[in-house]
């Protein structure tokens, strides 16, 4: 029994249901005109996703389902899954079968993430039966996103008492470094235990803070890969399945036939069923199956970076960005993101220099400005900050000069970026960290300004690890040397250091991970070889730090746990964590 499936790996708008529902219906037509029998879209394709509080207002759901009976009339001739939200009595996350130009039924979601970015409980109602597609030569089971991860979830049923030799599970997994693989071994383990192929189908792209990396693939029975779409792109991925194979591998496998007749016997759930005829199932021209590689590590991180800022600035009307440029390490790979998302010719770089810039920022700047090819500018500031200081003179006497007067200098900046975005509609990318976020190591109205905070989840350290690839894979130069061997500094008063303030990056940055990332105690971070003085001075500092985070713009999330949707602590909260093992400072 052959078939082809193909699996559509779009990036979709939240919001925008009209424009989603023309690309889907593209690529319904694609897969027609490529012989595919079933074409899977993503989870909640046809809204976007996550649509969020939209989903509490009934016109939103009301053009949902309108959408998808329009939809439904392209599915002639192909049987088309997309995922939806499905308003009946309550609301759904669910997958909608289409065929024969009409809804034959759906799949409901049972499995609601309520953890992390994931506030589906808030939405939804679970569904309570898995669904099996029989098509008479062979079953196939239909899943959404987080039922797959479960090991005794949906596909139980679906396989040992429906009996599917194909499941397809479409997605809307968010992106972090390192989950790409992780979640692979998943899906392969699932078609392994289960002797059943797997189809993947994830959405690919931005949305605010998440970013997709799609990796739409199919997973023999064995576990091997036998198609992948490739990241952060947009794709139609088709596969030819020979889903006799499966049944002989079974017949095979003594462990399935008693896994099978002891699940039916004893506790087997209970599975909805849909009859349909499939077309296209015999005599299919050869096609050569895709199978692109996973990315690395670094290199998927700055692709999720790049996608995350052109889909947030493209879906939200903007074609243009300007970033100040300081003449350090973040600003630079601020800057070359911005390129790579939109183009030089849309990025704009201002120096803003006081008489703390030293001359080697200016000719730093200058420097990557024109490897970039952007349009640099530099607008000074002292004189703006001596009216500052003359006018609170009076106000300020007998005090001395502390951070107040170095905060000044970042909010006239960032004053004059956000007038740049006024009057030629440019949008701020704002340039700081995620190790300078948790430390409060930021100055509100200044250097937070802006709309879209490009490194806000990207710690420091790393953030050198991604210049130095971008740097090999423009040839070495495009980022001066320079930039990666001076020490990180402010310039907002003589000879001023990060380090003045802040323990140093590769110090800071592995307490950071352990505190804010995996919540472990103060006193196991000092088991780890960290001084306790250090580590509780960082935990109170990150505590202290909330309420500027909150002001902060979004950004794009790259690690398991970011500031915002993932980790929510109260601005107001005494509470703080004392070390109780002697100090060893």
């Amino acid at each position: 029994m052959a078939i082809r499936i193909a699996l559509g790996q779009v990036n979709t708008t939240v919001g925008d249901v009209e424009k989603n529902v023309n690309k889907i219906r593209e690529y319904i037509g694609k897969a027609k005109r490529g012989k595919a029998s079933i074409v899977v879209f993503p989870e909640l394709a046809l809204c976007g996703y996550p649509p969020e509080d939209l989903l509490l207002r009934p016109a939103f759901l009301e053009a949902c389902k309108k959408a998808l009976r329009d939809l439904a009339k392209s599915a002639k001739g192909i049987i088309a899954v997309v995922g939806y939200p499905e308003m009946d009595e309550d609301v759904y996350n669910a997958a909608a079968v289409l065929a024969s130009g009409t809804f034959v039924g759906s799949a409901r979601k049972i499995f609601l993430p309520n953890y992390g970015v994931f506030d589906e409980e808030r939405y939804f109602r679970k569904g309570e039966c898995p669904l099996v597609v029989d098509f008479g030569e062979f079953k196939l089971g239909i899943s959404v996103c987080e039922d797959i991860w479960h090991a005794e979830g949906p596909i139980k049923d679906q396989v040992l008492v429906g009996g599917a030799e194909l499941i397809v599970n479409i997605s809307s997994s968010p992106f972090h470094a390192g989950k790409t693989v992780a979640r692979s071994r998943m899906l392969a383990t699932r078609a392994q235990d289960y002797s059943v192929i797997v189809a993947f189908c994830n959405i690919v792209g931005g949305q605010d803070e998440l970013v997709f990396d799609g990796n739409s693939a199919v997973y023999g029975f064995l576990g091997e890969i036998i198609a992948k779409a490739p990241s952060f792109e947009e794709s139609l991925l088709f596969c030819d399945l020979n889903l006799s194979e499966v049944f002989r591998y079974r017949l095979h496998d003594p462990r399935f036939r008693q896994a099978q007749q002891n699940y039916q016997y004893s506790s087997g759930g209970n599975i909805d069923v849909i009859d349909l005829k499939l077309p296209h199932s015999k005599r299919l021209p050869v096609i050569k199956r895709e199978s692109s590689p996973f990315l690395d590590v670094l290199e998927e991180t700055y692709k999720a970076l790049v996608v995350g800022t052109r889909d947030y600035l493209h879906k939200n009307g903007f074609a243009k960005a300007v970033v100040g440029l300081s003449g350090g390490m973040d600003s630079a790979l601020t800057a070359i993101i911005a390129c790579d998302a939109l183009g030089s010719d849309n990025v704009s770089t201002v120096f803003m220099p006081s008489r703390y810039s030293s001359r080697e920022s200016y000719e730093d700047a200058k420097k990557l400005s024109k490897n970039l090819g952007t349009k640099f500018i530099v607008i000074g500031i002292d004189e703006v900050w001596d009216s500052y200081l003359k006018e609170l003179k009076g106000l300020f006497k007998g005090l001395k000069p502390n951070e107040t007067e170095e905060n000044i200098q970042a909010r006239i900046r960032g004053n004059l970026l956000m007038a740049l975005s006024n009057k030629f509609g440019w949008l701020v990318l704002s340039t700081g960290n995620k190790s300078e976020m948790a430390m409060g190591y930021c100055t509100l109205y200044g250097d937070l300004a802006g709309g879209f905070a490009v490194l806000k989840d990207v710690p420091k350290t790393l953030v050198y690890k991604l210049a130095r690839l971008r740097n090999k894979m423009s040839g070495g130069s495009l980022i001066p040397e320079r930039i990666f061997t001076k020490a990180p500094t402010a310039e907002l008063r003589p000879n001023q250091k990060d380090t003045d303030s802040l323990p140093p990056y590769d110090v800071l940055d592995p307490i950071l991970k352990a505190y804010v990332e995996e919540d472990h105690p103060i006193a196991d971070i000092v088991g780890r070889g960290f001084t306790g003085g250090t580590v509780e001075r960082v935990a109170h500092t990150v505590d202290r730090s909330e309420y500027k985070r909150r002001q902060a713009p979004p950004g794009i999330k790259i690690t398991p746990r970011a500031f915002g949707k993932d980790r929510r602590l109260p601005i107001t909260n005494r509470f703080r964590e004392k070390l109780k093992l002697p100090d060893t400072d």
